[in-house]
């Protein structure tokens, strides 16, 4: 890697050729988040603030299996064991003591945040970031104190809901340096998952889930039963999903109707024959919100995107919100989650990821994926890729010149 690209003045450049292209990915956005390579990672919690936080986070119930896994083998082999949230704020660090004591000299301790964008390229972080398992070996860190150590991380979902609760951590000595140890912390994550998965309790009946991805239609499932709504009642039951606070009556009508004539008796007629459809006590008034907590397709994917989790957001996202909708509210919500999934693909710069995309019926014409997807597909499968752009660039010039002539045409 160049001396320049390790003081964060530029991007990698041929001199960075021979890095991992996970690590090379994450060099780069540890540059584009201006993250100083002599930088230290920043202390965010004290120790009333973090004790208090930790005590409720959802790791604190597998911590007696993530120890019971990992605690003599870091005591033994002198690493650290450590466990984050999905922010990347260290919630446990522990291990031999003068691995501790070294380790303070970089921060690496509890209530310090070592996401990716704050710390640069490090296993807890980047594991956040790429939501799947990583190791990163000594000169692999972007940050140069971190270059003695060695890292392996495994994100840890929510059982339930799919969604990143943060990652478990071995750190330490160039012994950590061999594959064994991604394949351990990886076990160790799955049984922390799987902890949480039998101490979680049983989905209560009354439980709101919502399909609205893909869909014109929405899909509801309440009560053990699966209902299939309305355009209409798609609309008001996105945005409520979206707004668990509650909603005013002018404030819906104004969010659901592009035409400023519809009246409020209008709207009260649909939730009127919503709340007959769900049941009396699912949708309450002043304001309109749900009175049960509602699990919806489209706030996982945005949940995801905001913990850094672009892979697993990919994978959940089922196509745009509500597509045929013209309600102003959800037509705000659709462009928005499109467009910032759309903008972690390209900047993620994944093949896989933007070619799911590119062959997607929703980015079939999206020319900025497909020339992200040609600068990041091997030569081999370059073909068919520059093809398709070529063909998508020829129609975008020939509806540029139509409208260049269209506007010489009605020109006074």
């Amino acid at each position: 890697m160049s001396d320049a690209w390790m003081a964060g003045e530029t991007e990698p450049g041929p001199a960075a050729g021979n890095a991992r292209p996970l690590v090379a990915a994450s060099w780069r956005r540890s540059v584009r988040a201006r993250v100083s390579p002599d930088g230290a990672a920043r202390v965010e919690l004290d120790e009333d603030e973090l004790a208090a936080y930790r005590d409720g986070h959802p790791l604190a119930a597998a911590m007696p299996v993530i120890r019971e896994l990992m605690g003599a083998y870091a005591t033994d082999g002198e690493h650290l064991l450590a466990v984050c949230d999905a922010a990347g704020r260290m919630l446990w660090v522990e291990g031999h003591q003068d691995t501790l004591r070294k380790a303070r000299g970089m921060n690496f301790v509890a209530g310090a945040r070592w996401s990716e964008s704050a710390a640069g390229t490090n296993a807890p972080g980047t594991a956040l970031a790429v939501d799947r398992p990583v190791q990163v070996v000594a000169a692999e860190h972007f940050r140069r104190p971190v270059r003695a150590w060695t890292c392996a991380a495994a994100p840890v979902h929510d059982p339930r809901t799919g969604r990143v609760l943060g990652a478990v951590d071995i750190t330490g000595g160039s012994r950590l340096a061999h594959p064994h140890s991604l394949g351990f912390v990886q076990a160790v994550a799955r049984a922390a998952e799987s902890q949480l998965a039998l101490l979680t309790p049983a989905r209560e009946s009354g439980r709101l889930r919502l399909s609205a991805l893909g869909r014109d239609e929405a899909v509801l499932h309440v009560d053990g039963r699966r209902v299939r709504l309305s355009r209409r009642h798609s609309e008001i039951l996105v945005i409520l999903a979206h707004r668990p606070e509650g909603v005013g009556g002018d404030g819906l009508l104004t969010l659901l109707y592009e035409d400023e004539s519809v009246t409020p008796v209008t709207l009260r007629a649909e939730l009127s024959r919503l709340r007959a459809l769900l049941g009396p006590d699912v949708l309450r008034s002043r304001p309109y919100r749900l009175a049960d907590v509602m699990d919806a397709d489209f706030t996982t994917v945005d949940r995801r995107l905001a913990s850094g989790s672009v892979a697993a957001a990919a994978a959940e996202y089922a196509g745009p919100l509500l597509p045929a909708s013209t309600a102003p509210g959800v037509v705000r919500l659709r462009e928005r989650l499109a467009g910032r999934l759309r903008a972690a693909l390209v900047d993620r710069g994944d093949p896989g990821l933007l070619g799911d995309w590119a062959y997607s019926t929703w980015g079939e014409d999206d020319v900025v994926v497909w020339r992200a997807l040609r600068a990041a597909v091997p030569a081999s499968r370059l073909a068919p890729v520059r093809a398709r752009l070529d063909a998508l660039e020829a129609e975008l010039s020939a509806g540029a010149t139509d409208l260049q002539r269209t506007g010489q045409h009605t020109r006074p």
